[in-house]
């Protein structure tokens, strides 16, 4: 990832709930026939390792985890909101007009090697805490209790769990801290105005008058 040290985010717990917020990841590999990548939803397990760990599973039938088995360097790209930047916010296209559109976002890519396992009480546990999170807040949330064992074992055979201890971290909080702070000011306040929540989203991560962000 292309990373000027303005944008440079090397926290590790920012890194972390960048993580942990990007409900979809992207799984990238090398394979015998070429890159191949999976989109994932993970479980990031933060105290496990130097900078945390990955969990996920694939289906069985998805070619990617054999390729995974004989090259397991991975890469995964978690992505946060972003945002197209238009010049029209910038004080600066009033002054001198030098200013062009840009696009602002938050990335985070984790690159480590893949371990895969196949052994259902491993799998059931992964799946467990996998569904938890993501039924956690709802009104009656689905736990992998309500369904029959059997039914489950069955389930079970037709995935692929994987680890992947982080080795390296990458993040870019790409968020106009090149700008002057009344570009910024600029850039949050069109961001706010649209009607887009995503937009607003990434506004919302531009936390302070001053430049300063998170």
């Amino acid at each position: 990832m292309y990373l000027p040290s303005s944008f440079r985010q090397d926290d590790l717990v920012e890194l972390h709930q960048q993580i942990a917020e990007s409900r979809l990841a992207t799984l990238v590999s090398q394979g015998p026939d070429g890159l191949q990548a999976s989109h994932l939803p993970l479980l990031l397990v933060a105290d496990e390792g130097e900078f945390g760990t990955l969990y996920g599973h694939f289906a069985r039938a998805n070619p990617h985890w054999r390729a995974l088995a004989q090259d397991p360097e991975t890469l995964v790209v978690c992505n946060g909101p972003d945002a197209y930047v238009s010049p029209s916010w910038y004080p600066a296209k009033a002054e001198h007009g030098k200013v062009v559109p840009t696009w602002n976002y938050i990335a985070v890519h984790v690159y480590g090697q893949i371990e895969l396992f196949d052994d259902a009480e491993r799998l059931l546990t992964l799946v467990g805490r996998l569904s938890a999170r993501h039924e956690a807040g709802r009104a009656q949330p689905w736990a992998i209790e309500d369904a029959p064992r059997d039914y489950l074992d069955s389930m079970l055979r037709a995935i692929v769990g994987f680890a992947l201890p982080i080795r390296r971290l990458e993040g870019k909080w790409k968020l106009g801290q090149n700008r002057s702070a009344a570009d910024q000011s600029g850039v949050r306040e069109g961001l706010n105005a649209s009607p887009d929540a995503r937009d607003r989203e990434l506004a919302a991560r531009m936390n302070s008058p001053s430049g300063l962000y998170g």
